[in-house]
Parts: C-alpha cells; sequence; structure tokens
C-alpha cells in the first residue's frame, strides 16, 4: 500500500482550531500528516495540499461563516479548480464556535460546497453519542455528521472539553481509514 498524506489547512484567531486540527492529527496513526497554518503559507505548503491524498479544511465560524481568513485562503485555493489539480482527493471539515449553534452547519456547508466544486470527494463524521448511544456519553456532542463541529466552553478552566478532543482524535481516525481505501 502507498503511503498516504493527509494535510489540515486550518486557521485559528484564538488558538482553539489549531488545538482540534493537532487532535484531529493525533488520531490519524498510518497517514503522514501536516499542519497548515493558512495565515502563514508557503510555496511548499500549497506544494503539500497539491500532493495529499486528503485535505481536512478547518476554520472556526465567525458570525455564521468560516473566518474571513480562511475564505481567502480557498480562494487562493480556488486556482487549482481549472486545471483539476484537487479532483478525487478526499475532503474533509471542522469547525470551532462559541454556541452549541453559533451557525457552525452554515461553515460545514461552505467547506463541503468548495471541496465539491474542487471535485473533491467528502468524508462526514460518523461517531454516534448519547443521547442515542449512552455508552459514549461525550462524543459528537454537537451531533454534527457533515463534519466535525466544537463548541469552545468560554470562561471554563480547560476551554476544550476532553470529550471534544477524543471526537477529534476519532475523526482523524476516520478520515485516515478512508484515505487509505480510497488510495489502494
Amino acid at each position: 500500500m502507498k503511503n498516504t498524506l493527509i494535510c489540515l489547512p486550518y486557521f485559528s484567531g484564538f488558538g482553539h482550531t489549531e488545538r482540534i486540527a493537532s487532535a484531529i492529527a493525533e488520531g490519524i496513526a498510518a497517514s503522514d500528516t501536516q499542519l497548515i497554518d493558512v495565515a502563514d503559507m508557503t510555496a511548499l505548503d500549497w506544494q503539500a495540499l497539491d500532493r495529499a491524498d486528503a485535505i481536512i479544511f478547518g476554520a472556526p465560524t465567525y458570525m455564521g461563516s468560516a473566518a474571513a481568513r480562511f475564505s481567502l485562503f480557498l480562494e487562493d485555493a480556488a486556482e487549482r479548480w481549472e486545471h483539476a489539480i484537487w479532483v478525487d482527493k478526499l475532503a474533509a471539515g471542522f469547525t470551532t464556535a462559541i454556541h452549541p449553534s453559533g451557525d457552525k452547519l452554515a461553515t460545514l456547508q461552505r467547506l463541503s460546497v468548495f471541496a465539491a466544486q474542487m471535485g473533491m470527494v467528502w468524508v462526514g463524521q460518523a461517531e454516534i453519542g448519547a443521547p442515542a448511544n449512552p455508552d459514549k456519553p461525550g462524543v459528537n456532542r454537537d451531533g454534527s455528521w457533515l463534519g466535525l463541529m466544537v463548541t469552545e466552553q468560554l470562561g471554563a478552566e480547560e476551554d476544550l472539553l476532553e470529550d471534544d478532543l477524543d471526537t477529534a482524535r476519532r475523526f482523524g481516525a476516520r478520515v485516515d481509514a478512508a484515505t487509505r481505501r480510497w488510495a489502494r
């Protein structure tokens, strides 16, 4: 089996999205991973994205959509559309916000539509937690299926719950397994 690469381009205004990206990367055991802060892109980062077998997009939700800095990255990446550079790569996405809804679904929809326009194949969330599965009380707390959603705990001693970090690792493992299957 070929060695696979999963890139995680993200923007993190206050550090939460970066920590979730790192937790997702921890869940990726069989593929190489590269975290890419889109606020500081280099030519090598673009080359890694073009080589990647899968790309997991990550942006905080600000005012009902992906943060403007991440949207700028998507606009820059769109130049790959004309030459079909990202066609048939796997794609997934995650977002963070301070409210349980926080309109995070709108951000995941933006990311998935971008991926579809680029000809990518989307991988969603599959973990079923409580209340549907009482054996997994903190897994997928926000009940998101399009991608990973995380609600920040502003004002709490720990601003990201361990359950959300665990869900992020599980999400990374899912995308890793799908990438290895897809890359055969």
